[in-house]
């Protein structure tokens, strides 16, 4: 799987270019990579449903009322019927550029474009369409380059969002005594080296209007009550969703740094960043507060929970520059006290999923592994299964069917036997 979109990161740029002389001193040539832009107007008029689009750039997964939701990164939706999980009817795709992140609560869809957030009604999967929007509510970002052999040029955001790089000559006026870029930029994966991260019918018509959807364990959207929770690489944003097409923001708060993922459970949030994992009380849906903060290893780290354990992933080969490929398990029996029971080495964890006893881990390129956990100090002693010949993602566990994401597509699993799980259908990503 291509490298994943992580939690972006605001910086303010300080470099030196060394440029061509020209007539005018204050006019620099130099070649780099010049910012191609998609107008505002053209970003808020994008929403569409488009048939016959294969899947090739898979990201998060969501699951809902026996709909399955495939993030095809930047691009948009992928929506299939998934009444039989032998065999998910493909519905439509809901193009929505600068899409990472999706949440569901009744027939209402949340999801992030670029800057905005987008409010989509799925009520009629034949009918979707946007039925809100909060503008400039999201950072600004660019997309991450695929070398850094040449420089990035100067961003205008009065021009739109920039949606790709073109290597050219570039041309521009700089002071020539030059500060700081007056502007800021955000990465994602893969940037500047020093800041980078990065129709056919169905059984149904469409999700029902109550509850909510689940995500995988690398979600950076929660839905608790009327509470929407939106957490960027520092910040911990709230909206009031009671009028669910006309979200308002009710709060704000610093998340320290580096945060990637969010997992709710009970009345507690979790969030799993860069250098260990944040807990905070939501027991008041729109007034979260801090309650502690385990600390770990510098790694990237998906954490899901369940009453007493929290299971936490760290991996190398990422742009939050870790060290170590581990599963890390933490009492949380005391909330405010946290506490590592055991580490293990693992190949190159990432997602990962619960159901009772059965701990379901995405190891990268070593593929997909379940353990039983019944003693967390002998889980590597109880391998109940695994499927190497995969790149495995993240996954998300519901009614006895696995639902998995990997490089080359999409896995369904039936577990119902654990002695023998059995493979239900693919959906393959289409290069």
């Amino acid at each position: 799987m291509k490298a994943k979109i992580i939690p972006i990161i605001t910086v303010l740029l300080f470099f030196s270019i060394f440029f061509s002389s020209c007539e005018d001193n204050t006019l620099k040539e130099y070649k780099g990579y010049a910012p191609v832009y998609l107008s505002y107007k053209d970003l808020r008029s994008a929403v569409t449903e488009e048939q016959n689009i294969d899947l090739k750039n898979p990201g998060k997964i969501y699951f809902k009322d026996n709909y399955i939701f495939i993030v095809e990164e930047l691009k948009g939706i992928h929506v299939y019927d998934n009444t039989n999980p032998s065999s998910p009817v493909k519905k439509t795709f809901i193009k929505l550029p600068g899409v990472v992140d999706i949440s569901i609560s009744g027939t209402t869809m949340y999801a992030d474009s670029y800057i905005d957030l987008v409010v989509l009604d799925i009520e009629n999967m034949d009918n979707i369409h946007e039925a809100g929007r909060l503008k400039d509510i999201l950072p600004y970002t660019v997309p991450a380059v695929t070398d850094n052999k040449y420089p990035m040029g100067y961003v205008d955001k009065d021009k739109g969002i920039v949606v790709d790089w073109e290597l050219r000559t570039i041309k521009e006026k700089v002071d020539i005594n030059p500060g700081p870029v007056p502007y800021p930029i955000y990465f994602y994966g893969g940037g500047l080296a020093y800041y980078d991260k990065a129709n056919s019918s169905g059984a149904s018509s469409g999700v029902s209007g109550s509850g909510v959807g689940i995500g995988g364990s690398m979600a950076r959207f929660g839905i608790r009550d009327k509470a929407l929770y939106i957490v960027d690489n520092s910040t911990l944003k709230v909206f009031d969703i009671t009028n669910q097409t006309t979200p308002s923001k009710v709060n704000e708060l610093s998340a320290g740094w580096n945060v990637e993922t969010m997992f709710l459970h009970g009345n507690q949030m979790f969030l799993g960043t860069s250098t260990g994992m944040a807990i905070y009380d939501i027991t008041s849906p729109f007034s979260p507060f801090s309650l502690t903060f385990f600390t770990h290893a510098t790694s990237c780290d998906p954490v899901i929970v369940d009453d007493t354990l929290a299971y936490i992933t760290l991996r190398t080969g990422t742009n939050c520059r870790g060290n170590l490929n581990v599963l890390d398990i933490v009492s949380i029996k005391d909330i405010t006290k946290p506490k590592t029971v055991v580490s293990y080495f693992m190949n190159n964890p990432h997602g990962l999923g619960k159901d009772g006893d059965l701990l379901f881990v995405c190891d990268g390129s070593a593929g997909l592994k379940v353990y039983n956990t019944a003693d967390p100090k002998l889980i590597m002693d109880n391998l109940m299964f695994t499927y190497p010949g995969i790149n495995a993602f993240d996954v998300i566990p519901v009614g006895k069917v696995l639902v998995l994401i990997c490089n080359d597509g999409l896995y369904q699993y039936d577990y119902t036997n654990i002695k023998n799980i059995t493979l239900l259908s693919k959906i393959p990503v289409v290069k």
